[in-house]
């Protein structure tokens, strides 16, 4: 046995006693509203944007409304798990409130568009965390072995999220003001600090003293940031191949590679090598990172094949996601129910992403010529089949760490998920805006309307993407066969003993 890991398991805490359902109940539903808070600043605003640079007199930089919230939210992702890790998950996601609250507050009051961009920065400070904690407090109170089904309420979330976001941000900045979207978060962000305040003293404690390293914080957050830019400007506001991206990434590079010194240097370095050496969670966050980078491609880039190739209208093509969203949360909740029941659970998402392969050929070869009816059912298996694999990847990256490992692999797994998508949305990007010529012209997604663009050219294109999100999902289903299959502890008392065995 190895003599480190068998130390940190006669250090770690004594665990709790098994909380019951009743408890769970009561603390999820506050954490569910924090998650909420998170999930929805991302899918709000993008509807109100036109009407805020209007009224702001800028239109010309909307886009840093996303981008400061995307840099700030991501970057910092890594750095909650670690904090939670150190301090406790009660505090680390109260502050996190507080702060999305503060910035949410400071959105709503911006005179000018760069008042908002600063204030949307602080507002994805406090938002960045609070998804990986909620998915760190739900490992917390449940065990392996049953937390699989606890993980379609996450899912749930985002779908909601998904659904209600768009809607409500339009309706609000038309009936009322835009600054409303961001006013609403207060009665939310202070119900979810109410709610969790009190509930999350009931947590088991795995906190163990820790050193904050600062320096490789500093070094993996500008590294995120510079990469995020580089993605967001690349194609877009600047060609691929121009100075600005090209000084970019290779600042990103460099940025990254003094963080994997760092790694190997400090004395207690921000990710532990351990966890990154962990073979579970380093073929989960990849699998994960391949899946949902692909998913969230696909949900930014559809409604523009549903406008500029089916003719639908923006409304329509916004509730053509609708089987994207729900499948993703059947096919959770299904993959989360029979972890509970099997031992070998790691088939059903290898079954799911085989159909979801099957069905995203089917889309590649027929786009531009499958009836919307059938196209739509084909959404729906691609994203069922892929909602298989994301309790699966989740629960096998906590349950392979130590308790007081939890907070810092959760929040390693989901920063470099977004990672994911963040280059799987370049790469669609660079395909649909490339193949039409409009690199580097200041075009975007958002942009591209029936007529601008002939309809056999953007069939031609789409097939390139879809080509594209068969590979996604394909090198998902590699790296998920790659990741072993640990048997899931069924109570949290086991975790040391289980984990040290290993």
């Amino acid at each position: 046995m190895d003599k480190r890991v068998d130390d940190h398991a006669h250090q770690a805490p004594t665990p709790a006693a098994p909380m019951s359902h009743e408890d769970i109940r009561s603390i999820l539903f506050g954490i569910m509203l924090a998650m909420f808070l998170a999930a929805l600043d991302q899918t709000i605003v993008a509807t109100a944007m036109p009407t805020i640079g209007r009224e702001l007199g800028d239109v010309t930089h909307l886009s840093w409304i996303v981008t400061s919230y995307l840099l700030a939210s991501t970057a910092v992702t890594p750095l909650y798990g670690k904090l939670a890790d150190i301090h406790g998950r009660r505090v680390v996601l109260l502050s996190g409130i507080v702060v999305f609250v503060i910035g949410s507050a400071a959105c709503a009051l911006a005179p000018s568009l760069w008042v908002l961009v600063l204030a949307r920065f602080v507002q994805g400070l406090g938002g960045g965390g609070l998804i990986a904690l909620a998915q760190t407090i739900i490992a917390d109170m449940v065990p392996p072995k049953e937390r699989g089904r606890y993980q379609v309420y996450i899912a749930t979330v985002f779908m909601t999220s998904s659904l209600l976001g768009p809607v409500l941000g339009g309706v609000i900045a038309e009936a009322l003001h835009w600054s409303v979207i961001f006013w609403i978060n207060l009665p939310m962000g202070l119900a979810a600090y109410w709610m969790t305040s009190s509930a999350l003293k009931r947590l088991p404690r795995h906190e163990r003293p820790h050193k904050l390293d600062v320096l490789g914080a500093t070094l993996i957050t500008a590294a995120t940031m510079t990469l995020l830019l580089a993605l967001s400007w690349g194609g877009t506001h600047y060609p691929w191949m121009s100075a600005p991206i090209g000084g970019l990434i290779a600042l990103s590079l460099l940025l990254w590679l003094g963080f994997a010194w760092r790694l190997r240097t400090a004395d207690e370095p921000l990710i532990p090598l351990d966890i990154l050496a962990n073979p579970v969670v380093r073929m989960g966050t990849i699998a994960a990172g391949f899946g949902m980078g692909t998913f969230i491609g696909l949900t930014i880039y559809l409604p523009v094949y549903f406008e500029t190739v089916a003719g639908l209208s923006a409304t329509y093509s916004g509730l053509g996601l609708l089987p994207l969203t729900c499948g993703t949360v059947l096919g959770a909740t299904s993959s989360g129910q029979a972890m509970t029941r099997l031992t070998h659970y790691r088939r059903v998402p290898v079954a799911g992403l085989s159909v979801a392969l099957l069905g995203m050929a089917l889309l590649t070869i027929y786009a531009g010529t499958m009836p919307l009816a059938p196209f739509c059912l084909l959404l729906g298996v691609v994203s069922l089949g892929l909602g298989t694999m994301l309790p699966v990847a989740t629960v096998s990256i906590q349950n392979a760490v130590l308790p007081h490992q939890l907070g810092t692999a959760t929040g390693t797994a989901n920063f470099f998920r977004q990672i994911g998508g963040a280059l799987i949305v370049a790469v669609f990007g660079a395909i649909v805006l490339g193949g039409i010529g409009a690199t580097g012209s200041g075009a975007s997604h958002e942009t591209l309307k029936l007529g601008v663009v002939d309809r056999e050219t953007m069939v031609r294109l789409f097939q390139y993407v879809f080509g594209a999100s068969f590979v996604g999902f394909a090198c998902a289903l590699f790296f998920l066969l790659r990741m072993e299959e640990r048997p899931l502890r069924g109570r949290a008392v086991e975790a040391a003993k289980t984990i040290a065995g290993d």
